[in-house]
């Protein structure tokens, strides 16, 4: 079947997009704070004991990222001034309260990313999608004291009703459809899509192919380098993806703070949240 939640658009055939203060990149990272049940499979590092319940050596890599990764993270997103976009787990609001005490402090923006990351939405009757992201949305809303305005499903899930039962809830745009450095418009009144990134992101990078920790800084420079000449003429969006069990590893430490520092110090960037950027094109653009 065709593609009905949004139209064809050729970036060459667009109004440009102007962002804040003349700035021609729009950057913000998109933090992945999950929680993930112990006996069900997920992402894994090590497929050979993947179908195993419990499966302790990949749930234990998992787990590092609430207990270490995130705080090691956390040093480096304030080391240069960033706000992180979180894409909340709401089973991480009961489980770990501290990682969003510390959000609220900095002001991070948080979108909703379903319950948990090990139960998927794909297949749910409207019915049971309804409820589903009713429980997610008003959990979030609940610890953080602010309706989230963003969703990503978990491991980018949806179903085809997702975004216009997402706009019910008063949400406005996505990050699941990964196919346009600029926001657009979706075929569902009041909902945007939002640039993200299954590419310059840890889990694909650094668990997919291995690379190593100058590879991933340089990979940075050069998704911004390119971003940043594309946009002479109309902004562009780069999104950091990041998952402390991975990027939150002591040995990719330092060069996630390479990585931070060359985009913070970099001309014509403007370091933002994703809830900024849709904010700003739904009111000058969309």
């Amino acid at each position: 079947m065709d593609n009905q939640l949004y139209d064809y658009s050729p970036i060459v055939e667009r109004e440009p997009i102007h962002w804040p203060g003349g700035a021609r990149v729009a950057f913000y990272v998109g933090l992945n704070v999950e929680h993930y049940q112990v006996d069900r499979p997920s992402t894994s590092i090590f497929a050979g004991t993947a179908g195993l319940a419990p499966d302790p050596l990949n749930y234990g890599w998992r787990d590092y990222g609430p207990r270490v990764g995130f705080w090691r993270v956390l040093k480096s997103l304030d080391r240069h001034g960033l706000r992180a976009s979180v894409l909340l787990n709401s089973d991480v609001t009961d489980r770990y309260p501290q990682i969003v005490r510390a959000g609220l402090d900095r002001e991070w923006a948080w979108l909703a990313h379903g319950k948990n990351n090990s139960v998927l939405q794909a297949g749910m009757s409207v019915e049971e999608e309804r409820a589903y992201l009713t429980e997610v949305v008003t959990a979030i809303e609940r610890a953080t004291g602010r309706r989230p305005r963003g969703w990503m499903g978990p491991a980018l899930t949806e179903t085809f009703r997702t975004p216009e039962l997402l706009a019910e809830l008063g949400l406005g745009y996505v990050l699941d459809w990964t196919n346009d450095d600029q926001p657009y418009r979706l075929n569902v009144p009041g909902m945007l899509s939002v640039p993200y990134s299954v590419e310059l992101n840890d889990i694909s990078l650094f668990v997919g192919t291995s690379l190593s920790g100058p590879d991933f800084v340089r990979i940075v420079k050069d998704q911004l380098d390119q971003l940043y000449e594309d946009s002479a003429d109309s902004g562009r969006v780069m999104a950091l993806a990041l998952h402390p069990f991975v990027v939150g590893q002591p040995l990719r430490s330092t060069y996630l703070d390479q990585a931070l520092e060359y985009v913070a110090g970099h001309p014509g960037v403007w370091l933002t949240t994703s809830d900024e950027i849709a904010q700003h094109y739904a009111r000058h653009h969309a």
